[in-house]
């Protein structure tokens, strides 16, 4: 065992453990979380090593900014979480008030993504999210598959489809330039190695320029900032093939400064899915981190919601 993490062994897991050393040196008030987090992880340790792996590469020399810049996302998600105790509800309802007050300031929303990235190692619900997205959606997609992400962010799962040799074609649309340019740094970083993808400043929203249609498609954690996330999921429906396969990740009571779509239950999101025309084929649901899933329907916590759902072969 690693006296650094004390949990993780750093000889089989060296970069989990000098991602969790590094964090401990930054934020030592984060180290009994992560201890509690890790020490639930059981057999999650070979995929949190890929996972540390790649987040390292992408963080460079910034790695202790990005390791300072996770308690800033916690101390923001933390004042947005009292909000909705007292509320009941999101603090934001529009897509100007996001923009406005988050989108728009460049320091704040570099400091949230840094954030962000690292949940995917210390946040076992979003590490559960990436784990179901390659193992039961990407696995299962069918040979040559036509794959589409909208709004890919890090690209962490748009890497996962362009390195698997079974796709046909990779796209990626985003309504923001700078998010596009974002993401293939990031896709060049983790290594393309000559493997072609598209990426296009498109609005799902918008009327279609063309008539392709995609296998796969994936909406990870872009429902809940949504002014009109109804329309965006029936939008979804008409860029599948029929038989088609979308992946949604979306969080369920999850209070966060961009968050305006919120879900209240399971039952909800597969409710929301279901009257936008689509067939369930599997889902999982994911507790925030260090807590039950009766801990976290009883007392509306944080969860976690992938979905795997079909265009039907007949409309």
């Amino acid at each position: 065992m690693s006296e650094r993490s004390s949990v993780v062994d750093g000889t089989n897991y060296p970069n989990l453990d000098a991602l969790l050393a590094l964090q401990y040196s930054v934020t030592p008030q984060h180290r009994r979380y992560l201890e509690a987090r890790m020490g639930e992880a059981n057999g999650d340790f070979a995929f949190l090593e890929t996972l540390s792996t790649q987040i390292l590469a992408l963080g460079g020399e910034r790695m202790r900014e990005i390791c300072a810049n996770y308690d800033f996302i916690c101390s923001i998600v933390r004042e947005e979480e009292i909000y909705f105790r007292r509320n009941g509800n999101y603090r934001l309802t529009t897509f100007e008030e996001a923009n406005r007050l988050v989108y728009s300031d460049k320091a704040f929303m570099g400091r949230y993504m840094d954030g962000l990235l690292l949940t995917q190692v210390y946040w076992s619900n979003h590490s559960a999210s990436y784990a179901f997205y390659k193992n039961e959606f990407l696995a299962k997609a069918v040979e040559g598959y036509d794959y589409l992400e909208i709004g890919p962010g890090h690209g962490l799962l748009l890497y996962q489809a362009i390195s698997d040799d079974r796709n046909g074609s990779v796209s990626g649309w985003d309504v923001s330039k700078t998010s596009i340019e974002q993401t293939f740094e990031a896709l060049e970083t983790l290594g393309l190695h000559g493997k072609k993808v598209d990426l296009a400043l498109r609005d799902l929203y918008a009327p279609r320029q063309d008539e392709k249609l995609f296998d796969c498609v994936t909406f990870s954690e872009v429902l809940e900032h949504l002014e009109k996330p109804q329309l965006a999921l029936e939008s979804l429906l008409q860029i599948l093939k029929p038989g088609g396969r979308l992946y949604v990740n979306v969080p369920i009571n999850s209070p966060a400064p961009d968050h305006l779509y919120l879900l209240r239950s399971p039952d909800e999101v597969l409710d929301a899915i279901r009257t936008a025309g689509f067939e369930i084929e599997t889902s999982a649901f994911y507790p925030m981190t260090n807590h039950t899933m009766a801990q976290a329907l009883k007392h509306r916590l944080t969860i976690s919601a992938c979905v795997i759902a079909r265009r039907p072969v007949k409309d």
